[in-house]
């Protein structure tokens, strides 16, 4: 967590007041120069998002097994990675919550949809791959495991930290933890599946899943990472 400048600690009875006005003058002038940043008329602004969130399994148990300083290692390192991969494929954003990863694409045109869903999909092979070759360059008691989640719909985005939320948000975190119940690691949302080209729909299976917080049943599309990697490599 970043602590900005008149920030509330509270530790038990005690509140203590953080002040670095140096910071707080260099986040502000960064604000001007970048138009993302621009003061709240960003924050409001709903505009057609494909959401990714990815997740390391079972790493509460993980976290109970390893030493402090290799545990921190080993969520630094994939945290490093993850990131660099989604904004080599034009991730917007990327937001590091727990043991997961969250990276935004926002579809300025609607023709640019069906590139930036596959640029999505590539991200989350590859964060695949670079989660195995961590597992295997760390002394881990066993293998990195992850799901994911992707979705698309609008979303409210902007703001000096590039936040974005909304149900379309929300249900890709629900689509990722789905992938337990599915045993594939990766679920879509059905609007990301309709954005994919014919080759790369045939290969997902459609599900019927209990996204929690929701009514009823809804639909994913789901793929092991074998298979997205194959089809990946056939869509070139």
């Amino acid at each position: 967590m970043v602590l900005n400048d008149r920030d509330r600690l509270v530790f038990g009875d005690q509140e203590l007041i953080f002040r670095n006005p140096e910071r707080a003058e260099s986040v502000a002038g960064a604000a001007v120069a970048d138009g993302r940043n621009e003061p709240t008329t960003a924050l409001n602004t709903h505009s057609l998002t494909t959401i990714l969130v990815v997740d390391i399994r079972d790493f509460t148990v993980l976290a109970r097994q390893l030493p402090e300083a290799l545990l921190s290692q080993t969520i630094g390192t994939w945290f490093l990675r993850s990131g660099q991969i989604a904004v080599r494929h034009g991730s917007w954003a990327q937001k590091y919550i727990g043991d997961a990863v969250m990276a935004v694409w926002v579809h300025d045109r609607p023709e640019n949809v069906e590139a930036d869903v596959m640029r999505a999909l590539r991200t989350v092979s590859e964060i695949n791959a670079a989660t195995e070759e961590i597992s295997q360059t760390l002394a881990l008691p066993a293998p990195l495991r992850i799901g994911a989640g992707l979705n698309t719909g609008t979303a409210i985005i902007g703001g000096t930290d590039y936040t974005a939320l909304g149900d379309t948000v929300n249900a890709a975190f629900r689509l990722e933890t789905a992938t337990k119940g599915i045993g594939l690691g990766v679920a879509i949302g059905e609007r990301v599946y309709l954005g994919l080209p014919d080759v790369a729909r045939r290969v997902f299976v459609r599900r019927d899943v209990q996204l929690k917080g929701y009514e009823g049943t809804s639909t994913a599309f789901a793929i092991s990472f074998e298979g997205l990697a194959e089809m990946l490599g056939r869509a070139g």
